[in-house]
């Protein structure tokens, strides 16, 4: 496997933890913006322990997990007090108050960030996020995800049945934030290196559109989305060049004058992110979806019938 197909797919494992952390509050009727804060802490934690006290990565991971962990259960606190508009805002905050105290800390490298001298590859990315993904699926068929559903749809509902909403935006913020944590600590020992600028609010954005685009009505939404967004810009890095040395060679064209480059694919995701707003909002993988591919033959006859 070439180095960059394997750095591509460690990416992409790495983006689909993340997305699952970030989905697991949404379920529970949470947006996160902060994403970006919880994967700083993870991998500043692995980063900063194993660059100074040598700490074997076996330990770095769990640490960097149980950072993100904390900071969910210390946020959820007071964000369970707060909706609509101000809640986004203070998602947002606590990821820039997370990297001005990176970036104001000399003990946390400043912006000259941290090298890592211990290595994780693919072998030790895949298996972490196959249990993560397996974890999620289980986690959504539970009682628990059965409630944070109850709370997505109608928190007033859910409270009259018995269930404490906070209680379980409490739980999904620390089990989303523990899986954002692991995936920032394999992060840093994937790339060797942790920098502030590297979880920066727009990191937050694009992983939250990940999720949202996929659909959060089941656990396929996430690792669904993160595929679609991650995977097709790289793929039209390679086609975009192709396609413009064909138009011009359709049209007599110099190959330059077809100005179809690179910075096109950037277009094109965004023209597809506005469509899949318009027209599918409530994303790609939806619970009638998985029915109808689940019983294609019963969906039909109940077509029929009507």
């Amino acid at each position: 496997m070439s180095g960059y197909l394997n750095g591509l797919l460690s990416l992409l494992c790495i983006d689909v933890m993340f997305a699952y952390g970030v989905f697991l509050p949404v379920m529970a009727g949470q947006l996160n913006l902060g994403g970006a804060g919880f994967q700083a802490l993870g991998g500043y934690v692995a980063a900063y322990l194993a660059a100074n006290y040598g700490t074997p990565i076996w330990m770095t991971l769990p640490l960097g997990s149980l950072a993100g962990a904390l900071a969910g259960v210390l946020i959820s606190l007071p964000l369970a007090r707060v909706r609509g508009v101000y809640l986004v805002l203070a998602t947002i905050a606590f990821g820039q108050v997370v990297t001005g105290l990176i970036l104001a800390s000399p003990t946390l490298g400043g912006a000259q960030g941290i090298p890592v001298p211990s290595f994780v590859g693919l072998p030790v990315i895949l298996p972490f996020t196959i249990i993560v993904i397996l974890a999620c699926f289980y986690l959504c068929a539970t009682r628990l995800g059965l409630a944070m559903r109850a709370v997505h749809d109608d928190e007033a509902v859910a409270d009259l049945m018995g269930v404490s909403a906070r209680a379980i935006q409490v739980i999904s913020y620390a089990v989303g934030g523990a899986i954002v944590g692991l995936s920032g600590a394999l992060y840093a020992h994937q790339f060797g290196f942790v920098e502030a600028q590297d979880f920066d609010e727009t990191l937050s954005v694009y992983v939250l559109l990940y999720v949202l685009l996929g659909g959060v009505q089941t656990a396929w939404g996430p690792l669904v989305g993160t595929a679609c967004f991650v995977l097709i810009p790289e793929a039209l890095r390679n086609l975009l060049p192709k396609l413009s040395a064909l138009i011009a060679q359709t049209l007599h064209l110099p190959i330059g004058d077809a100005k179809i480059d690179d910075s096109w694919r950037l277009v094109l995701l965004g023209a597809f992110t506005v469509a899949m707003m318009i027209w599918r909002p409530q994303g790609i993988v939806t619970r009638t979806l998985i029915e109808r591919l689940a019983h294609p033959f019963g969906a039909a006859r109940q077509r029929r019938a009507v």
